[in-house]
């Protein structure tokens, strides 16, 4: 198999409406009563969030059920600005009275906030950049079927049955398979004048073949690729992955993989699918290009970033045909809303252009601290319970308009690896040295795929690596990658990514071999 396996099948999203058992909640008064107290007790600036957010999840092992959950979180929160400190605190008290009191609670601990900064001699003062009101707005991300719609056992059914037909595929000893779903309702308020209302569906089906050989009791997986998406049930049926292609493939490719050679170390030409390059990017430019890691207010969670600010528009961050976008607004992206949790609404921009660092993903604090005008949508929290920290939009990789196919790619190779799927990875507190390993790596020989390698992992620097980018393929190799488990702050929030990217060739780099590398 080249390429990924996730063409668009053309279907256009249904329609949907805002759950009625959410609006159906007192949201404007809630509200109302909260912005009301955090005004009377001499708050700058006040925001109310109200969510309620569903995650369940469905485990199999070998065709039979082996867990699952199915939990809701329902709650509010007031944030405020007052005498130049931040404040927060949560309720699940849905009263008017409640409400005023959690405001109360917020305000006062913008107070207390503000006498240890002073007691620690600073004088920083929190300021907010500017953004239109957006008066009632409305938002409900792309999707036909809302899963949780769907029967229980319909989704039991269906990944029984994707799990039979590898089971009974020879070699294939064991079968994993898991689906996840979000259905997320968020209302959000401002003594602006803001409010909006929103909601998001998101997905993530995934099945993992492992074989065992019986004779030497080495073992090894496959998994399948498909991202997970900010689409609904028709995900799993016909529209954006081809899941019969994938499923029928997978049995045969763990087979060669069993039988592979452990590649050699050295330096090789690579030309990275994007269901490998999405991790990439978000380890080596989607963090990295957080201006709170860039300016050091985020350092304890995995670390701070050498793209420093001081370097915006000088720092070469890779090649020539590096163009890379945040995006909040892309069609079935997981970090893709309509309105950020400081009622921003959403934008797309430059983060790397033609190679140049071109831009940050911002808060509406950050984007005033630096002086760089209007926030571009990264404030989110994980729950009703957690402040809004920034956090990461859809970064992507830009394709090139007449660029080439994957097997155009691969045949500019004359020794190299083509590297598909994501499997391990680790890069450095500055998100600036790092090494990935993947699902499958297939030896390149003379512009043909000629089998599969074992052990693979490539390792360089950030800009090393991007500055080796000679190609990027067209449009038609362009994916939609991403995550469900994108963690950072303390205490810990996750949040969902996207990243999407086209097949790329790299030339000259450091590949190692994983089980050398282990036994030194």
């Amino acid at each position: 198999m080249i390429g990924a396996t996730g063409p668009d099948l053309g279907r256009t999203s249904v329609a949907h409406s805002i759950d009625a058992a959410f609006t159906a909640l007192p949201l404007r008064a809630l509200a109302d009563a909260a912005l009301a107290r955090a005004r009377a007790l001499g708050a700058d600036h006040a925001d109310f969030r109200l969510e309620r957010i569903r995650s369940a999840s469905w485990r199999l092992r070998d065709a039979k059920p082996s867990g699952g959950s199915d939990t809701t979180d329902l709650g509010y929160a007031v944030r405020v600005v007052h005498g130049g400190s931040w404040g927060f605190a949560s309720g699940v008290d849905l009263t008017m009275d409640a409400a005023a009191r959690v405001a109360s609670q917020a305000v006062a601990m913008a107070k207390l906030s503000a006498q240890v900064i002073k007691a620690a001699g600073s004088d920083e003062r929190v300021e907010l950049a500017d953004e239109p009101v957006h008066a009632d707005r409305t938002w409900i991300s792309a999707y036909d079927v809302n899963p949780f719609e769907v029967p229980d056992a319909e989704k039991a059914a269906l990944l029984a049955d994707w799990s039979s037909r590898l089971l009974a595929a020879e070699g294939v000893a064991h079968v994993d398979a898991s689906l996840l779903a979000v259905h997320e309702n968020k209302f959000y308020a401002d003594t602006a004048g803001t409010s909006t209302t929103q909601q998001r569906v998101r997905i993530h089906p995934q099945l993992t073949a492992v074989a065992v050989n019986a004779a030497t009791g080495e073992f090894d997986s496959m998994r399948t690729i498909a991202p997970p998406a900010g689409r609904g049930w028709e995900y799993l049926t016909g529209t954006g992955w081809d899941w019969n292609s994938e499923l029928e493939q997978i049995p045969g490719l763990l087979a060669e993989k069993m039988r592979a050679p452990s590649v050699e170390a050295g330096r090789y030409d690579l030309v990275v699918d994007p269901s490998n390059l999405w991790l990439t990017i978000h380890e080596s430019i989607g963090h990295a290009t957080e201006l709170d890691r860039a300016l050091g207010y985020e350092a304890a969670y995995a670390g701070t970033s050498f793209a420093t600010f001081d370097q915006l528009g000088t720092l070469k961050y890779g090649s020539s045909i590096m163009n890379v976008t945040g995006d909040r607004t892309a069609e079935h992206g997981l970090a893709t809303i309509g309105y950020d949790d400081e009622g921003v609404e959403a934008q797309s921009w430059d983060l790397v252009k033609d190679g140049t660092l071109a831009g940050y993903q911002l808060d509406r604090r950050i984007a005033k601290l630096t002086g760089l005008g209007r926030s571009n949508g990264c404030a989110y929290a994980d729950s009703p319970g957690h402040v809004p920290v920034q956090r990461m939009a859809n970064v992507s990789l830009q394709p090139d308009p007449g660029g080439l196919s994957t097997e155009d790619l691969i045949g500019g190779v004359e020794r190299g690896i083509y590297v598909v799927g994501d499997r391990s990875w680790s890069i450095d507190m500055q998100r600036y040295n790092f090494q990935f390993t993947g699902q499958r790596f297939f030896r390149i020989e003379n512009g043909r795929l000629a089998g599969q390698l074992r052990d693979v992992a490539y390792q360089a620097t950030t800009t090393d690596f991007w500055g080796s980018m000679e190609k990027v393929g067209g449009p038609q190799t362009y994916v939609l990658g991403g995550a469900f488990n994108c963690g950072k702050a303390q205490p810990g929030q996750v949040a969902a990514v996207s990243h999407g990217c086209p097949s790329a060739l790299f030339r000259d780099v450091n590949i190692l071999n994983t089980t050398q590398e282990a036994g030194r």
